[in-house]
């Protein structure tokens, strides 16, 4: 097992990283500068998500689940990106950055302007309909649950918390009216991979032939904000490791893929990143 050199100063990663090509793995702790909490980082609250196998089991999970969601989103639709989006989009314009994975759904790399882009986990800005597939907006559907359920996200929004995935803790959510497909009439998931359920394995085999192109002299696989406790992401960080490609971590407290780490950033991501894309390339 080895050891990572440890470094709280946000500034250490350029030194390790300069002049090579990147891949990007990123979750929960990125997004914290944008308003939106993490699941696993220094003061994060035990959560519960939903899983899939309770989301299908039934109406009441539905109601439970979009209820919650209704009111998550209303906040997390006004989220903008941060210096650490907007910093791996810099270095990706400038040729720096050849794959960025993200654990996020909330779509900040994309708006902050970082191109193919793989959201491993979806998008919480979409909705898929469980019997049709399709694939539709998740303003629209917000516009239909809010003229089913007036005066509910406002009687709720400014006493809960709200997670990563959109789920807003509301207690009580047994008279909230849900909607089905406006296709088919079946039942509307958010466009995300639930815990249960698996990630599309065309999208993990894009991820590990990004992390499989990089090579151990001129390349290297830089996590940031991700603590790696799901094996989602850790498994590109073993995948690198093996393949002897430098693997430098960002990130507030430790991570379940520090012993293959060979430089471990205690820092925030937007600091970090900021130095980083200040580098001449």
């Amino acid at each position: 097992m080895s050891v990572p050199v440890v470094s709280t100063d946000p500034g250490a990663a350029p030194d390790l990283l300069a002049g090579r090509r990147l891949v990007v793995l990123t979750g929960a702790g990125l997004s914290t500068d944008s308003g939106i909490p993490d699941y696993r980082g220094p003061g994060s609250r035990p959560r519960n998500p939903m899983t899939y196998s309770e989301f299908v089991s039934g109406e009441p999970a539905q109601r439970r689940y979009w209820a919650r969601s209704h009111v998550g989103w209303a906040r997390m639709r006004r989220a903008d990106p941060n210096p650490g989006h907007r910093a791996l989009a810099a270095l990706g314009a400038a040729g720096v950055v050849d794959g960025l994975i993200t654990q996020n759904v909330d779509g900040l790399h994309s708006v902050a302007g970082s191109r193919g882009v793989v959201d491993l986990h979806g998008r919480i800005d979409e909705v898929v309909c469980l019997d049709c597939r399709r694939i539709t907006p998740r303003d629209a559907l917000q516009a239909r649950l809010t003229a089913l359920n007036p005066g509910f996200t406002e009687a709720h929004s400014a006493q809960v918390e709200t997670a990563p995935d959109g789920d807003a803790a509301v207690a009580i959510t047994d008279g909230f009216r849900i909607v089905p497909c406006a296709s088919c009439g079946g039942v509307l998931k958010p466009h995300v991979v639930f815990f249960g359920e698996n990630v599309p394995k065309d999208r993990v085999a894009r991820c590990y032939a990004m992390v499989a192109a990089l090579t151990p002299e001129d390349g290297a696989l830089l996590v940031a904000g991700s603590s790696l406790t799901v094996m989602s992401g850790l498994r590109f960080v073993r995948a690198a490791h093996r393949a002897e490609v430098p693997v430098v971590i960002v990130n507030r407290g430790a991570t379940r893929g520090d012993e293959l780490a060979d430089l471990r950033v205690d820092a925030g991501c937007s600091e970090a990143l900021a130095a980083l894309a200040a580098q001449p390339v």
